[in-house]
């Protein structure tokens, strides 16, 4: 299981754009993937699931992949959260 902290810096937060570029992004991951905000957790794949923790400006969340691939998920979830968010 690998696991990423960040917090979030867009003046808009996880809104329906990069929360929609994101999901396809994880699509072609075979790991399982999760988002974390306030100890809720909801499935990174899921646009609802992203939508629905409702992530703010300066907010951390937690991203967690667990599964073959779960490096590479991290190093593409890394790169994609500093790059839009």
């Amino acid at each position: 299981m690998r696991e990423f902290k960040y917090v979030i810096t867009d003046a808009e937060g996880i809104h329906a754009r990069p929360a929609g570029e994101l999901i396809k992004l994880l699509k072609d991951f075979q790991s399982a993937i999760t988002i974390t905000k306030d100890g809720k957790s909801a499935d990174a794949k899921r646009i609802f699931g992203v939508m629905g923790l409702a992530a703010k400006q300066g907010q951390e969340i937690t991203m967690t992949a667990e599964g073959p691939d779960e490096d590479a998920a991290i190093a593409a979830i890394e790169t994609f959260l500093k790059a839009n968010l």
